[in-house]
């Protein structure tokens, strides 16, 4: 018996010039349970997949990679394994002694390259660079150097890989240049996937001749913005509807997705109520929004997900909560896992989460009950659109994760690093900040010119309260015996 897909729903928020917010929601019994959420802010826009004329600032021979400035802030960071044979001096030959040649054999400083933004800068790092070059289409990607053609390994139906390989066979993309077929090309026709070719070509010619016309550095093609690209890249034939709540936004996608899907005529639909009510609280998903910046998620059941970011991984914990004085253990322990493991693979899609992540679940006695958490986990990450790798349970209830980041997340695009705890999430308390505060005032009245009437003491609004209301008998002591008026404020 087969069973019947759920009903996707595509939301777009826009605050013009401003703002872009999508979000991909599955049609659930009682609410829409949000599956993707991107955000990209103007004066931050996305670089990845960008694509340069940069030069070649540095060569670091320990690292085997350069550094490229393209016009950012920071270099670009440019591996050895990046760098296409087209720019290696002379020929190597992969097969004797090393894959790839020496970084200095290669480039030199001052050398002019193209390249392509793969990974979003991120804190003191640069952009991770390739030159490499691959140009998405909405069905298919153009990789120009690689005279490649296959199928994206997400197209999991054999028969549907075949009938694409075949379609394959009649395509020419042209002496240099490659094709490979995106996910959502499945049942989409030969026609529909030559225009696409004949599309990307065009962009290519363009790109490659402005290549040589401008300045190094310089931008030579830039990724279209995220309402665009979530239509190239998220609109399938599992989307039933695109609710968008800008008006002029709304006309745009309705003109690319008529082409599309010419059969559904009313795909986009515009949402005008925002006066009461904001597109994301309409459709009940502010609150699961609202959830992928807390440090806590509540699982159905009443237990916890905690999640802590460390310098070197994402450590999960999953708390028992209110369930623990169950008198079967195991069976919740079960429960709660199996919760836990179908939240966490959500989580880690919605918040973007990368590099290693500890998931750390209650421990349970029983083997079989640890192959179906481990199951549970891999069958929810199957929709990941991220490369990742999932091991296996210990018997103290660890199993770690390894995911790739796909680019800048919700988080850390909307985030920054608190002032008082300066990201540690705990700061000094009232008490302590008050002892400090009157020692530094009884430091500063000793070394008072003799005879000042009144010293000026300014700290944080809620010291200053803290200091009023909790330490004025030693405020009055001190005032006493230096016999001065002791002014207390808070900073401005």
């Amino acid at each position: 018996m087969t069973t019947k897909k759920s009903k996707l729903r595509m939301f777009i928020s826009v605050l013009p010039g401003e703002q872009v917010e999508v979000a991909l929601a599955e049609e659930g019994a009682k609410e829409n349970q949000v599956k993707e959420y991107y955000v990209e802010m103007v004066h931050q826009a996305k670089t990845k997949g960008n694509i340069y004329r940069g030069i070649i600032n540095n060569v670091d021979t320990n690292l085997q990679a350069a550094f490229v400035n393209y016009g950012a802030d920071k270099n670009g960071f440019l591996q050895i394994d990046e760098v296409h044979p087209e720019y290696y001096n002379t020929p190597h030959d992969a097969t004797k002694g090393k894959k790839y040649p020496l970084m200095q054999k290669v480039l030199k400083a001052g050398q002019e390259v193209l390249v392509q933004v793969v990974k979003e800068p991120t804190g003191s790092k640069g952009a991770f660079l390739t030159t490499y070059l691959s140009m998405p289409g909405r069905f298919l990607v153009l990789t120009p150097g690689r005279e490649q053609i296959g199928v994206s390994r997400k197209v999991e139906d054999d028969e549907e890989r075949g009938r694409l390989r075949e379609m394959l066979e009649g395509l020419n993309p042209g002496p240099g240049l490659g094709v490979i077929v995106r996910t959502v090309s499945a049942g989409t026709s030969k026609t529909t996937l030559q225009r696409d070719l004949q599309f990307l070509k065009r962009l290519w010619k363009d790109i490659r001749k402005k290549g040589t016309e401008e300045s190094a550095p310089c931008l030579i093609y830039k990724e279209p913005d995220l309402a665009s690209r979530a239509v190239r890249d998220y609109l399938s034939d599992d989307v039933a509807e695109v609710w968008v709540d800008d008006e002029h936004t709304a006309q745009l996608i309705e003109d690319y997705a008529s082409l599309l899907f010419p059969r559904k005529g009313s795909l986009v639909k515009v949402y005008k109520d925002q006066q009461s009510r904001t597109l994301w609280e309409r459709f009940g998903i502010q609150r699961q929004l609202e959830q992928i910046y807390s440090r806590e998620v509540t699982l159905p059941s009443g237990g916890r997900l905690v999640f802590d970011q460390t310098e070197a991984l994402m450590a999960i914990d999953i708390n028992s909560g209110k369930i623990s004085g169950k008198t079967n253990f195991e069976s919740m322990a079960l429960r709660t896992n199996m919760e836990a493991a179908e939240t966490v693979a959500q989580q880690l899609k919605l918040r973007d989460i990368g590099g290693q992540v500890v998931i750390d679940f209650i421990e349970m006695r029983d083997r079989n009950h640890w192959r179906e958490v481990e199951k549970t986990l891999r069958n929810a990450m199957k929709n990941d659109r991220a490369r990742h790798d999932v091991g296996k349970m210990s018997r103290f209830g660890l199993l770690q994760v390894v995911r790739q980041r796909t680019g800048s997340s919700a988080l850390s695009i909307t985030m920054e690093t608190c002032p008082c705890c300066k990201g540690s999430g705990l700061r000094r308390n009232m008490e302590w900040q008050s002892l400090q505060a009157l020692r530094e005032i009884h430091r500063q009245l000793r070394s008072l010119p003799h005879g000042t009437p009144t010293f000026v003491f300014e700290t944080g609004a809620e010291l200053a309260m803290h200091l009023l209301n909790h330490k004025r008998e030693r405020l009055l002591d001190l005032e006493r015996q230096f016999g001065v008026h002791l002014d207390i404020r808070p900073a401005r």
